[in-house]
C-alpha cells in the first residue's frame, strides 16, 4: 500500500477531508474504515494490504487529523456521523460495511444509529460505550490526553507497551513506526477537537436500537479499553458477536493476520438470529 498517495482533500459536507479510496470489485459492498483519535488514514495500512484485495475499501482522515484540516469550530460525534452519510452521498455508494477502530469505534456505533440504512454490517474494534465505560487507568487516560505520541516517535517508543499491551510490549518500535507516519501528522488543536467530539458522548442509550449485525473484537491485554468494555458492547447489541483475542490495543494492524480472517468471514456471513460468540482467540 502506498502511503504516500496524497489525494487532494475533498469539501464533504462542508468539511474538507483526505480521502484515499481501494476500488475493489464491482457491485461488492464497500468497507468504510474509522481510525483512532489523532491516527492518520495511513495508519490503516497493514489491515488494508491484508483484506481480500476484491473488497473496495474508502478511508478518510477526520478534521483536524492527518491531512484533513482542522475545522472553524469544535464538532460532536453526531455531526461527523452526518458528515460520513455526506462522504458517501459524494462518492456514490448507498450502503456500507463500517469498521471502527478505538475512538472510531465510538463514531462506528454513532454513524450506524444516524444512517441505520446505509450501515450494513458494524465491527468494533478494541472500543467501548464512550464517556460511560470502564476506562484504563490514570496513567494510561493521562498518556492520551495529548497528541504527543503522534508526534515525538520516542517517546511512543517509550510508552506504547504501557498503553497498548499486547504486540506493543514486545515490540514498541513497530507501533511507533504505524502510529507515526512521517508523511502526515494532525494539529494539537484538530486532536483537541476529537477529544470534545466525544466528551460526555455514549451510546449506551441507543445500542440496543441497532438492527446491524456486529462483530465485537476485544482484547485480553488492552490497558486502553478493558475487555469488559467489548463485552458490554456485545451484550446490549441484539445481533453482536463477540471475540476476544490475545493482545491489546493495536492488533489489528500490528498483527492483521489474526484478525482479518475472522472480520473477512463476517463480513460475507448473514447471521438470521441474534447471537454472542464469547470464543476467545487462543492462536
Amino acid at each position: 500500500m502506498n502511503g504516500d498517495d496524497a489525494r487532494p482533500t475533498r469539501l464533504i459536507g462542508g468539511q474538507r477531508l483526505r480521502i484515499h479510496l481501494r476500488p475493489g470489485a464491482p457491485g461488492r459492498t464497500p468497507l468504510l474504515l474509522v481510525n483512532g483519535i489523532g491516527a492518520g488514514l495511513e495508519a490503516f495500512d497493514p489491515l488494508v494490504d491484508a483484506l481480500d484485495p476484491h473488497r473496495p475499501v474508502i478511508r478518510f482522515d477526520p478534521p483536524g487529523a492527518g491531512g484533513s484540516p482542522v475545522p472553524a469550530r469544535p464538532y460532536r460525534l453526531p455531526c461527523l456521523a452526518r458528515t460520513m452519510i455526506a462522504l458517501l452521498d459524494v462518492l456514490g455508494h448507498e450502503r456500507v460495511d463500517v469498521l471502527g477502530v478505538s475512538w472510531g469505534g465510538g463514531l462506528a456505533q454513532q454513524f450506524a444509529r444516524t444512517a441505520r440504512g446505509r450501515c450494513r454490517r458494524l465491527v468494533l474494534v478494541a472500543t467501548g460505550t464512550g464517556t460511560v465505560m470502564v476506562p484504563g487507568g490514570p496513567r494510561v487516560l493521562a498518556r492520551m490526553a495529548t497528541p504527543r505520541r503522534h508526534t515525538d516517535p520516542g517517546y511512543l517508543r517509550r510508552v506504547a507497551p504501557e498503553i497498548y499491551g499486547g504486540a506493543a510490549r514486545e515490540d514498541p518500535a513497530t507501533a511507533a513506526r504505524l502510529l507515526h507516519p512521517h508523511r502526515r501528522t494532525g494539529s494539537r488543536r484538530g486532536y483537541a477537537f476529537q477529544l470534545l467530539a466525544a466528551a460526555g458522548w455514549t451510546s449506551l442509550p441507543f445500542l440496543p436500537l441497532l438492527r446491524q449485525p456486529t462483530l465485537v473484537l476485544t482484547g485480553d491485554d488492552d490497558p486502553l479499553i478493558p475487555t469488559i468494555n467489548g463485552r458490554l458492547l456485545a451484550a446490549l447489541i441484539p445481533r453482536a458477536r463477540l471475540h476476544v483475542y490475545q493482545g491489546g490495543h493495536l492488533e489489528l494492524i500490528t498483527r492483521p493476520d489474526r484478525l482479518v480472517p475472522l472480520i473477512e468471514d463476517f463480513l460475507v456471513d448473514t447471521p438470521t438470529t441474534p447471537h454472542i460468540d464469547r470464543k476467545e482467540d487462543t492462536q
